[in-house]
């Protein structure tokens, strides 16, 4: 390969379109703008959803939901899963290394759906009072 015969590939360099060069291109006098209005002049643009001064779409519908941002780094964990796991000192980190709770997760809330069959003690995790009904009825025990 030399330096001078380098090309661009097929179709990855578009020709730009020559305007007003004369009505035999079709580009000529109005330059594809048609005639008058704002979108024929020069600087003649408005914002993104802008229509016309009637109320934009984005404005006449109702404001809906809420999703909070904190979410994304708490996570549930089902009684189910807990059986998965081979230890029987369940915190956060052995959630995280187990991939039942993704690793960008901060807190972890164990909620009661399915069962537990094993007695299993958690550390530093949220546990509702059905679920941690369960695990002491299993055996186990939940520490703050």
């Amino acid at each position: 390969m030399f330096l001078n015969t380098i090309q661009a590939s097929e179709g990855s360099r578009k020709k730009s379109k020559r305007l007003g060069r004369g009505i035999g291109c079709t580009l000529g006098k109005t330059c594809g703008k048609g005639h008058k209005g704002q979108k024929a002049r020069s600087g003649g643009f408005h914002k993104v959803g802008f229509e016309g001064g009637q109320m934009p779409l984005q404005r006449r519908l109702p404001k809906i939901g809420f999703t909070s941002q904190s979410s994304k780094y708490s996570s549930e964990v089902r009684l189910s899963e807990l059986n998965l796991l081979a230890t029987e000192i369940i915190d956060l980190k052995t959630l995280i290394d187990a991939n039942i709770v993704p690793v960008f997760t901060k807190t972890a809330k164990i909620i009661q759906s399915g069962a537990v069959n094993k007695a299993v003690t958690i550390k530093g995790i949220k546990v509702t009072s059905g679920a941690k009904a369960s695990i002491e009825a299993a055996g186990g025990k939940v520490e703050a």
